[in-house]
């Protein structure tokens, strides 16, 4: 009697995104952490912990981030050649 074995696994598709995505993923979660942090911060030092506060910061947050999304693109491979000037290689 042979020894049951496990089917041949079955090929998974990748739920990640192909390598060349970075250049806008990484702004994107960029934008989207930054604008969070520094919009509840300016939100809650202007209003306070008022009533309302969720809704005024997500609105803050949102004008915020549409704006900070583009301005990450267009910034980013100037941000990387001063880097590169500021910084010395390996």
């Amino acid at each position: 009697m042979k020894p049951l074995q496990d089917p041949a696994p079955v090929p998974r598709r990748s739920r990640r995104l192909p390598a060349r995505y970075a250049a806008v993923v990484m702004p994107l979660l960029l934008s989207i952490f930054m604008t969070c942090s520094v919009s509840l911060i300016s939100t809650l030092h202007s209003v306070g912990m008022a009533d309302g506060l969720l809704q005024t910061w997500l609105a803050a947050w949102a004008l915020s981030w549409v704006v900070a999304f583009p301005v990450l693109l267009l910034v980013l491979p100037l941000v990387r050649r001063l880097t590169q000037w500021l910084v010395e290689p390996d």
